[in-house]
């Protein structure tokens, strides 16, 4: 699945420091009605681009499929009035052996993730473009 044409903009330092923090992502999605779906989940950064995972068969990545538009909003566990919105488009990408659970669980509980079955399907939606803080 393709992407907007434009190019991520540079996250400052203090947003990179919040993405690369134990915090928690939501993630809003639009459903087939048109109405907002969210999820919370744990995030990856990966220069100015963030990460989650999910499975394929989940709401947040059909509705990412149909409509690649997304808003991820990420507030400080430690000081929750420090805060950033990313909006923009997701592209969504399959995760070949199943790494982001695994660097994600290490950085979130630093233990390996539970096994999964091994037919089900990890997808990583990625390349979020688009910035307001």
């Amino acid at each position: 699945m393709t992407t907007s044409s434009s190019d991520p903009l540079p996250f400052s330092d203090s947003v990179r420091t919040l993405l690369d923090g134990k915090n928690f992502a939501s993630v809003a999605t639009l459903g087939p009605d048109g109405a907002p779906q969210n999820s919370v989940v744990w995030i990856q950064r990966e220069g100015d681009t963030v990460l989650f995972s999910s499975t394929d068969g989940r709401q947040k990545v059909r509705n990412l499929r149909r409509d690649p538009r997304i808003s991820l909003s990420v507030f400080d566990l430690a000081d929750p009035y420090t805060s950033v919105e990313i909006r923009g488009t997701a592209e969504v990408l399959p995760d070949e052996g199943k790494r982001l659970p695994h660097t994600l669980s290490h950085k979130y509980l630093g233990i390996d993730p539970p096994g999964e079955k091994d037919d089900e399907v990890r997808v990583v939606p990625r390349k979020i473009v688009g910035f307001s803080a």
